[in-house]
């Protein structure tokens, strides 16, 4: 069985940087796919960065592409979320989640209905 654990987040001014990071502690080989959403009071939850864990092949969201970046350190089973120029409409609470899909579709990676597997959470808060 998958089970993540995940670390980072905080509170930013806008234009700072975060990180959040993601370890798959088990069940590694039930995983192609981690991916972070995030989920805003009063809003759905979004997929804004998804990467393959065979070929380290990323999606991201128009919303944060060009400031965030997402990686994957394959010895450690750990992926990183690398969030750069923070905006508040960034401020969210941010979720890992994992699963194993079929399909190298952005469309599919940022469903959240396709993840079971998905960790505590983890808030960010950027000020303007």
């Amino acid at each position: 069985q998958v089970q993540l654990v995940g670390s980072g987040g905080g509170a930013v001014q806008a234009g700072g940087s975060l990180r959040l990071s993601c370890t798959v502690s088990s069940g590694y080989y039930s995983t192609n796919v981690v991916a972070w959403f995030r989920q805003a009071p009063g809003k759905e939850r979004e997929g804004v960065a998804a990467i393959g864990t065979l070929y380290e092949n990323a999606f991201y969201s128009d919303s944060v592409n060009g400031r965030f970046t997402i990686s994957l350190d394959s010895a450690k089973w750990t992926v990183y979320l690398q969030m750069n120029a923070l905006e508040p409409e960034d401020t969210a609470m941010y979720y890992c989640a994992a699963a194993y899909l079929h399909e190298y579709l952005a469309g599919v990676w940022f469903q959240p209905r396709r993840y079971l597997v998905w960790d505590q959470g983890a808030q960010v808060t950027v000020s303007s």
